[in-house]
């Protein structure tokens, strides 16, 4: 090993851009180099190089003969292994910026630390004239996750101002608090195209009607759907058959303020591909949770990721079962209940079928199966009182709108069963979608679950030992196992309401009728009373289809179960005053927000325009919120020319800080 040195004269520090460029130059040559006092050494292996470069200063002749042999293994770049000459602009006192840093949220932005310690930091998204301001602390854990300051809500095809705050701390530990403004580009949202009529723009349209001073401060996640696309749905199952993998939806999810505007949205496809059996499917049963994460499902998956678009996780279904759709709630005991279908379940006939939409699993944080309910098994898949006398036109999923208006007979299902066909259609028996579970919720006071059955138009309450608690539901049609556990409706005074044939005597009571989204309130359920939230469509409503279509009509509702005394009461209903235009056949949701006291609404499917049994004209949703017992909403956004699945508040605070959480 030989060592030379070279001292640059005159000057009290070396000449690093001289040192740089030899280090650059030639990289692999040296095994290290050090400065000491005056003196840079630079220990070296080859022998040519020193005897021409072994003196006190270096020369052109020994620049020149040490790049020769560094050329021979090294390109010459704007940096390398030591780094000073890579240049990136910077606007502020830190790092550069990087946008879509996780390529699927392209309204999101990284500035990076700049190698610093950063703290106490904050964001303001400078909002438009008139517009929503998204402000947010940033705590250390989110600041050291992203290698610098998440920014989040930038508005698209904008030059953005973003103005953060934070203290810099350096090497030698020395603060400073720095203010400082960026201008960061956001480009147009991107969303692929299906081929239909009903598609109008990249996203849906907005109409901010109404919005009280008390939630200008929201943001509200909207899950919808672009429906049909031809790139999807070219395959089904087989081996065995049946199942709902044809069911295949391109994905139109974004977070909008309270003026209307889009503030983020998922850029789906590095992680989507409908034409991929195990990367398509329908992006439904998003959920925020306490950690500020969202998590949801599609086809054979079900994913978490940050709202900066970072992966917690992506994983395929555990191998007994198949085919996402609707529900994936994070329970209050960390695990995951994931509404699912079995991919092998043998008939009491001896055929093996596809189940649909009648599993529920629980799965552990790390993707272990803890436990299954087989609803197959728990109910009476047999039960035809509801299936009989749902519009065909408007049966969830596969809707066929040349069926409109019509119904099955009881010879029409036992026909059904005696034939091959399974799979999404609706008909009686494991193998066909009896029952549509929709909404999964944990209740942790007796480690129980509540569903909500479409096709059955019922809420019921399992427990762990697989027995039914309770069914909120009309009486018609129950098997003596089950009619017992049929809650009794009373009025606010406890008295019995007299209901039969799937309507009340002199009340305003109602069941819910082929309903969406049963969700126990949390904060104000306990051991005894379970206070609930569902979206009552309507369909069906009484077990009849209507003389005219335009007598439907949709409800928000809420409901106390008295689980002592076996009785249910409606406490608070809107809709009906709404009337036919806000009537929503399939989807939609009714959830209740601790922060405000108050009941999110979304209508996801009114004004469907059906046309010679196709679809021409996408839905228009109504998102509303209504303070709690309120008969009027304080919020009412319309969102335009969109297929609706889901809405709800998202909280960015909760996505940035997570003192609160722990």
């Amino acid at each position: 090993m030989i060592i030379f040195r070279s001292i640059r004269l005159g000057t009290e520090s070396p000449d690093w851009k001289f040192i740089s460029l030899i280090l650059i130059s030639f990289p692999m040559r040296f095994d290290c180099w050090r400065f000491s006092g005056k003196r840079v050494e630079f220990v070296q292996l080859h022998e040519e190089i020193a005897m021409i470069c072994k003196m006190k200063t270096f020369t052109a002749a020994c620049l020149a003969t040490m790049m020769a042999f560094g050329m021979a293994n090294t390109v010459l770049a704007a940096g390398g292994s030591s780094g000073p000459a890579v240049k990136y602009a910077k606007q502020g006192q830190i790092g550069e910026v990087i946008t879509n840093p996780y390529r699927i949220a392209p309204l999101t932005a990284i500035i990076r630390s700049g190698g610093y310690k950063l703290d106490n930091v904050k964001v303001r998204i400078v909002p438009k004239q008139n517009g929503s301001e998204i402000a947010y602390k940033v705590d250390r854990s989110e600041v050291l996750t992203h290698g610098g300051i998440p920014v989040f809500g930038l508005y698209p095809d904008y030059v953005n101002t973003v103005e953060v705050s934070y203290t810099r701390i350096d090497a030698l530990g020395a603060k400073k608090d720095i203010s400082e403004t960026y201008k960061i580009y956001a480009p147009p949202v991107y969303t692929e195209g299906n081929g239909s009529v009903s598609q109008k723009s990249t996203m849906f349209d907005t109409e901010v009607v109404k919005m009280s001073e008390e939630f200008k401060d929201r943001l509200y996640l909207v899950n919808n759907l672009l429906v049909s696309p031809p790139k999807g749905s070219r395959v089904i199952w087989n081996n065995p058959a049946g199942g709902a993998l044809e069911w295949c939806f391109y994905p139109q999810n974004a977070i909008i303020d309270a003026s209307g505007e889009v503030r983020w949205y998922l850029m789906a496809d590095p992680i989507y591909d409908m034409q991929s059996i195990y990367k398509g499917g329908v992006m439904m049963g998003f959920q925020q949770g306490k950690d500020g994460a969202l998590t949801w499902g599609y086809g054979q998956r079900y994913v978490k990721y940050d709202i900066m678009g970072r992966e917690i996780f992506n994983r395929v279904l555990p191998q007994g079962y198949a085919d996402f759709s609707h529900s994936l709630d994070q329970a209050q005991n960390g695990n995951f209940l994931i509404r699912v279908a079995s991919n092998d379940v043998k008939r009491a006939d001896d055929r093996n079928v596809r189940s649909v939409r009648d599993l529920i699993v629980e799965l552990s944080p790390d993707g272990r199966v803890l436990d299954e309910w087989r609803l197959w098994e728990i109910l009476d898949p047999y039960r035809d009182i509801v299936i009989k006398s749902l519009d065909q036109g408007a049966v969830c999923l596969n809707i066929d709108a040349s069926q409109a208006g019509k119904t099955l007979s009881a010879e029409d299902l036992a026909n059904m069963d005696k034939t091959d066909n399974f799979g999404d259609i609706t008909g009686v028996g494991v193998g066909r979608n009896w029952a549509h579970v929709n909404s999964v919720d944990y209740d942790p006071t007796d480690d129980s679950i509540i569903i909500s059955s479409r096709h059955q138009s019922a809420i019921i309450k399992i427990g762990r030992d697989k027995e039914v608690k309770w069914i909120l539901g009309a009486p018609d049609g129950w098997k003596d196992k089950w009619a017992s556990k049929v809650l009794q409706p009373v009025d606010k005074d406890g008295k019995k309401i007299k209901c039969e044939a799937g309507t009340c005597e002199n009340s305003s009571f109602d069941w819910t009728w082929t309903q969406h989204t049963a969700f126990r309130i949390d904060s104000k359920s306990d051991g005894r009373y379970v206070w609930l939230t569902a979206f009552d469509n309507g369909d069906g409503r009484g077990f009849e289809q209507p003389a005219l279509a335009e007598m439907k009509y949709s409800r928000a509702v809420v409901y106390k179960v008295d689980q002592e005394k076996g009785t249910v009461e409606q406490v608070w209903e809107w809709g009906k005053e709404a009337g036919h235009a806000w009537y929503s056949p399939v989807t939609s949701l009714t959830q209740y927000e601790a922060d405000k006291d108050s009941i999110m609404v979304y209508s996801a499917t009114p004004q469907m325009e059906l046309v010679g049994g196709k679809a021409v004209g996408a839905p228009s949703p109504y998102l509303q919120e209504f303070k709690w017992g309120a008969t009027e909403p304080s919020v009412e956004i319309r969102i335009n020319g969109s297929m609706g699945y889901q809405a709800m508040p998202f909280r960015v605070e909760q996505a940035f800080s997570h003192e609160k959480a722990k």
